[in-house]
């Protein structure tokens, strides 16, 4: 007589296969046991109430508010323009030559302005006083047009 051709890994994996569709036609049985049919619209419905929310309840009428279409601002506000002066005067306190960037410390309001090395039209050493003028970048105020100056 001739020996089985089905090897103990053969029947495992035959058996694992079996016990697979097993599992998952009862979880389709259970699914089409527990599914609940005819929906009615009503129970379908979301309502929002005066507050903006979102609820099952059918409001009142006399609760609502009007709103014109016009008040309704969508997307975002424009932002308005920051006021600057044109000219400033400061104190260059930080600036980093291999990077070519530093800050200047405001005289009057005593904040740093970013200043990079382009914005320079003559040589500035570390605490010489500067004139500048600011623009609006990317992170913040960048000084621009920086030259020697006097306080």
């Amino acid at each position: 007589m001739g020996r089985s051709t089905e090897t103990f890994t053969k029947k495992e994996r035959e058996k694992k296969k079996l016990k697979k569709q097993k599992d998952k036609q009862e979880k389709a049985n259970d699914r089409k046991s527990q599914a609940v049919k005819g929906k009615g619209l009503e129970d379908m419905m979301a309502y929002v109430d005066a507050n903006g929310n979102i609820t099952s309840v059918r409001q009142e009428l006399g609760n609502r508010q009007n709103v014109l279409a016009e008040d309704i601002q969508i997307g975002t506000p424009k932002q308005e323009d920051i006021e600057v002066e044109t000219v400033r005067n400061g104190i260059l306190n930080h600036f980093n030559d291999s990077k070519g960037y530093g800050f200047i410390r405001d005289v009057k309001t005593q904040e740093s302005v970013f200043v990079h090395i382009n914005a320079m039209t003559e040589e500035i050493n570390l605490n010489d006083k500067v004139n500048f003028e600011v623009e609006q970048g990317q992170k913040g105020l960048t000084a621009v047009k920086v030259k020697k100056g006097h306080i």
